[in-house]
């Protein structure tokens, strides 16, 4: 027995008039009563496109009917069906066509490629509906359809010959033509885990393919482990992940490159899942999950909950902006057409860097479910947060090499969605929008969320540690001039906010593997909270140690009083607005200028942006004259902050009604704030 399905199909109008949150706990009360009984069996749900909406995060499976007569759109859902099953399996329960309203021969077909396509979809599986036409309901023959393999009277259709034999070749063909694939290994001191990573790349169901460990300077025992499974080697010095990346393509012979890391396990058909992804698309790259195995103790369970972990990013269910360097492959030529990867990146970012860089050329980069590897989390807590530090460090680096794609504060604004535990759990108090269709009568009812905003975020965001340390300041000057403590609750309430939005995270976290006692879960919830708490603290410090903190400065030679100018310049040589302004851009990114174009709306040409409070806007026209001659003209204007003004009137304020109160030396602190304000405002919006 797989499993026990605690229901199927709750009617989409029942669901409507109980609700969702009912119905999603009724559920969890019958999943609970079922591990009361036992504890060990896998429990599920079947649910269906007119109830996707149910959120169901408890179901040790995640299982759907699907009746789609169109192949493409069959593959397109269950690819949403994964993004939502996340790290658990995805089964489809019912499929299948009418043979009454098509054809037998319609029906065979439409097997055949529905169970195909669920296996190529990483499915674990799929049932078909139904073994014969002769069904019932509610105690009365349905006369009407006709699903079956067979008659009602038994006699085999065409469809059961059409589904054996796709059974039989799934989930990929053997006599199909697989390109060659080189896997490439980069380890570094991983002894603990690259016996493991070994060992399923021996298991590996490619007909093509081969192994490249890279160790980039290892001081254990990582040479002798690799050549005990006869895989290729190439040892190097200590020169980090992404020079060790390139001695990888370097000697690979495979027209796809693979990378995997040394604490990650490939599944058997991994390989078979990236290179039908190639050859089903243009994309020039292609990425998979990356799952937490069982196994790695308590610790490694509460981080795989954590944030910070490796996590993918989707502008749609198959198109990723962003893929994790732990499974991810690539065309070699496109690698190579790119100059391989970058070796600023020493411990991560090179993946982030690679995805842009290869965006940048217009190509894209996809999302296959199907290709999975298990991969290990952290096991301490030491271990985490210098894992947490090292990201920090390399989101300097990305901000240094990519400034345009960063905000004011040097937070990336992804385009995509964000995929990964930690992420959304801790904001789940966000209200979802539920498409129901007109009086309840949609097909495929989804659930949609907005975005978390900027403000929803903060208190989960690394610099919110600077935040209550500033009003924790402002509280300490309360004894120069007691006013000032008015900061004090605004110092607990922003404190309150981190360790409740942490706790959020603790409660919504899920663990898998056997039934645990309400203690034991107790002490798991504690550490993931613990973990939520810690993170950013251990990130912030990584970011400001190299470098992008929210004062960051950015170097602008030749600097002038911030006040709006205009200026001309005479050209006797003629050329395009567009080129002009292209060449003013590029000249000023040379001058290190962190420089942005104005948008379709925007009645600016150019902004440089001097830091987090303040920048300089441009505007350009030009005057033709004839004969090639041009007259342009230059406006420049500063631009300050609100958030800077709105803190150096504040202080300013604070100070002159600390001045009226005789409180000077409080006074003077505050003042001088105020004007250093003011000064970095002048100094990074200077035209």
């Amino acid at each position: 027995m797989l499993c026990y399905a605690i229901g199927n199909e709750i009617p989409a109008s029942i669901v409507r008039w109980h609700g969702r949150h009912r119905i999603e706990r009724f559920l969890e009360q019958l999943y609970e009563a079922a591990k009361d009984e036992d504890p060990a069996a896998l429990v599920t749900y079947v649910n269906y496109p007119s109830t996707e909406y149910l959120l169901l995060p408890f179901v040790d499976l995640v299982c759907f009917n699907v009746f789609l007569e169109s192949g493409p759109q069959f593959e397109s859902y269950l690819a949403r069906l994964q993004n939502i099953a996340g790290d658990r399996p995805l089964l489809v329960t019912e499929t299948g066509l009418d043979s009454l309203r098509n054809s037998e021969e319609a029906q065979a077909r439409a097997l055949d490629w529905q169970v195909r396509t669920a296996f190529a979809a990483g499915c674990a599986g799929t049932f078909v509906f139904a073994w014969t036409d002769e069904w019932f309901r509610g105690g009365f023959d349905i006369d009407d359809w006709a699903f079956g393999l067979v008659s009602r009277e038994r006699e085999p259709k065409q469809a059961l010959a059409a589904v054996g034999t796709a059974f039989a070749e799934t989930p990929f063909p053997t006599n199909a033509s697989w390109p060659r694939i080189s896997v490439v290994v980069c380890t570094y001191n991983d002894e603990w885990t690259l016996r493991s990573c070994l060992d399923g790349l021996s298991e590996l169901e490619y007909p093509d393919h081969e192994v490249i460990v890279v160790n980039d300077g290892s001081t254990d025992s990582t040479d002798e482990i690799t050549r005990e499974y006869g895989f290729r080697l190439i040892s190097t010095e200590n020169r980090g992940l992404a020079s060790a990346r390139n001695a990888g393509l370097g000697a690979a012979t495979g027209e796809i490159v693979a990378y995997i890391d040394a604490d990650a396990r490939p599944d058997s058909y991994w390989l078979s899942h990236l290179a039908v992804s190639f050859l089903k698309s243009s994309h020039v790259g292609v990425g998979g999950p990356n799952i937490p195995p069982p196994g790695d103790g308590a610790v490694a369970e509460c981080v795989a909950n954590a944030p910070g972990g490796p996590i993918h990013v989707l502008l749609s269910d198959q198109l990723a902006e962003h893929i994790p360097g732990c499974n991810m492959a690539f065309w070699k030529k496109s690698l190579e057409a790119i100059g391989g990867f970058d070796p600023r990146f020493r411990i991560a970012g090179d993946d982030v860097d690679i995805c842009w860089r290869l965006q940048q050329e217009g190509w894209t980069v996809g999302f296959s479910p199907g290709a999975v590897v298990w991969h290990h989390r952290r096991n301490s807590f030491r271990a985490y947060l210098k894992q947490q530090f090292e990201y920090g460090k390399a989101e300097a680096l990305l901000e240094r090499k990519w400034p345009e794609r960063y905000n004011r504060a040097g937070h990336l604004a992804w385009a995509g969605r964000v995929y990964g535990n930690g992420i959304s759990k801790a904001r789940g108090w966000r209200r979802w929008k539920i498409y129901y269709g007109t009086w309840g009568t949609g097909l495929f009812q989804s659930v949609y969320q907005r975005t978390p905003s900027m403000l929803g975020s903060l208190p989960l965001m690394p610099e919110w540690y600077l935040v209550i340390a500033a009003l924790a300041l402002i509280s300490a000057m309360g004894l120069l001039w007691t006013p000032l403590l008015f900061a004090l609750p605004l110092c607990v309430i922003a404190a309150g906010a981190l360790v409740f939005e942490s706790m959020l995270g603790g409660m919504r976290a899920s663990f898998g593997g056997p039934r645990r006692g309400r203690m034991s879960r107790m002490r798991l919830r504690s550490t993931t909270t613990l973990l939520y708490l810690f993170q950013p603290a251990a990130r912030l410090s990584g970011r400001i140690r190299f470098g992008l903190a929210p004062w960051r400065p950015r170097s602008i030679p030749h600097l002038a009083i911030p006040s709006p100018r205009t200026s001309s310049v005479w050209s006797e040589r003629w050329q395009s607005p567009d080129a002009r302004l292209r060449r003013i851009e590029s000249e000023l990114r040379e001058a290190n200028g962190l420089v942005f174009r104005g948008g379709e709306y925007a009645r600016w040409d150019l902004q440089v942006r001097g830091g987090s409070l303040g920048a300089a806007r441009m505007r350009m026209a030009v005057e033709e004259h004839g004969a090639g001659r041009q007259l342009l003209r230059f406006r420049t204007w500063p631009r300050w902050s609100r958030v800077g003004l709105g803190l150096a009137f504040l202080f300013g304020a604070l100070a002159v009604a600390a001045a009226s109160a005789t409180a000077w030396l409080g006074a003077i602190l505050l003042a001088a704030t105020a004007l250093l304000l003011v000064a970095i405002m002048f100094q990074e919006s200077a035209a």
